[in-house]
């Protein structure tokens, strides 16, 4: 059994349980932004902490739905990106 990390108004919470609620608050947060840039960032933050604290407690579909989220959110931050700075990417022999 894991140790309490913090303990806030008699609330005792390991470090697990302070992870799930961060990633919590992040996702939460991510969905009050009106900048679509900065939802997606808050929004992976998030969810690559829901993967750390599904794969501490043992919860598959946990980790592997917000990790799935998390790929979504860098596709779309990336296509984003490159639309935005109309970069051509050229090899040269």
């Amino acid at each position: 059994m894991e140790t309490a990390l913090i303990e806030i108004f008699g609330y005792s919470f390991t470090g697990t349980e302070v992870i799930g609620h961060f990633a919590s608050v992040m996702v939460a947060i991510s969905l009050m932004m009106k900048n679509i840039v900065w939802l997606r960032c808050l929004n992976f933050v998030g969810c690559s902490l829901f993967v750390a604290y599904g794969l501490a407690i043992d919860a598959t579909p946990v980790a592997s739905m917000n990790a799935f989220v998390a790929c979504i959110n860098i596709y779309y931050l990336a296509k984003m990106y490159w639309a935005n700075n109309n970069t051509k990417v050229t090899v040269s022999t």
